[in-house]
């Protein structure tokens, strides 16, 4: 059993409480002393992870679904390339959301992750998700215009706010779904503040290899920080519950966001204390009788 030094509790959002996302530090905490045993803590939480996965995949009774939310350079592809690239590829797909297209544009927004969900046995984890529809469609309203919704009278913020609300109670509605069904649902928000985001803006665009990183349109966005804050207060409080919990990650220390994201994905998958299937009794003598056979060859 791994030891965990990180307490989910610290970085958990409470249902409907009000969140103040300015008071949650975005700097790395005191369970890890540096980033070299930060290193040694997530090498041991992967470790971990990939025994815990081979037991969910063998077991085929439960799944997981991972989602990562954040601003731009807030790293997310980091996260998934650190505490999921010891799982076997074979149990996990990785799926991001960008701007829906025109089909997607002609259904319920919660139908397009339909078809990424994880199998029982399989972890999915989402790169970013079907909560933009919360976020950057709230900070951008004018982007529900191709999505012809039935009542939705104006983009005014009265009319919106009904929305958004609907919205809430539809994505809780679905996660206790799928919860019921046996998928753990774990959702991190990783907590970038503003100057650590323009850091990393600048290393973009300073640093040939990361060139290809840069997106203008990033610069823009940068700009509706406040709304953004907003909107992510509002969405983490609004749907964080007991069967689908949110926690806020501190991410401007990628090594402490790691560590902190794989200790409790780990601590989560073994806490449902999965097994390797059992083979009934009055088969076991013939399993003996073939590795007789096989060992006489």
């Amino acid at each position: 059993m791994t030891k965990h030094r990180f307490n989910e509790k610290k970085f958990a959002v409470e249902y409907r409480a009000k969140l103040n996302l300015a008071k949650r530090s975005s700097r790395a905490g005191k369970e890890l002393d540096d980033k070299i045993q930060a290193a040694e803590t997530l090498a041991a939480d992967v470790s971990s992870l990939k025994e815990a996965q081979r037991r969910l995949y063998a077991s085929g009774t439960h799944s997981l679904l991972v989602i990562l939310q954040g601003m731009d350079a807030s790293g997310k592809d980091g996260t998934i390339r650190h505490v999921m690239g010891g799982v076997n590829p074979q149990g996990c797909r990785v799926y991001s959301f960008k701007a829906p297209n025109s089909t997607e544009l002609q259904h319920h927004f919660l139908w397009r992750p339909m078809a990424c969900l994880p199998a029982r046995g399989m972890i999915s984890l989402f790169n970013r998700s079907y909560y933009e529809e919360v976020l950057v469609v709230r900070v951008h309203p004018e982007f529900l215009e191709p999505q012809c919704i039935p009542k939705l009278k104006s983009l005014k913020p009265k009319s919106l706010e009904k929305l958004w609300a609907r919205r809430y109670r539809e994505i809780n509605a679905m996660e206790q779904m799928l919860f019921t069904g046996g998928t753990l649902i774990l959702k991190f928000f990783l907590h970038l503040s503003k100057e650590e985001q323009k850091e990393r803006f600048l290393e973009r665009l300073t640093n040939p290899e990361k060139h290809w990183k840069f997106n203008a349109a990033d610069l823009a966005e940068r700009q509706l920080w406040p709304q953004y804050r907003v909107a992510y207060e509002q969405t983490l409080s609004n749907t964080s519950t007991k069967w689908a919990p949110w926690y806020v990650i501190p991410a401007d220390d990628k090594w402490y966001a790691r560590a902190a994201i794989a200790d409790i994905i780990s601590a989560k998958l073994e806490a449902l204390e999965l097994e390797y299937p059992h083979v009934p009794k009055e088969e076991r003598a013939q399993l003996d009788e073939w590795a007789r056979r096989l060992a006489d060859e």
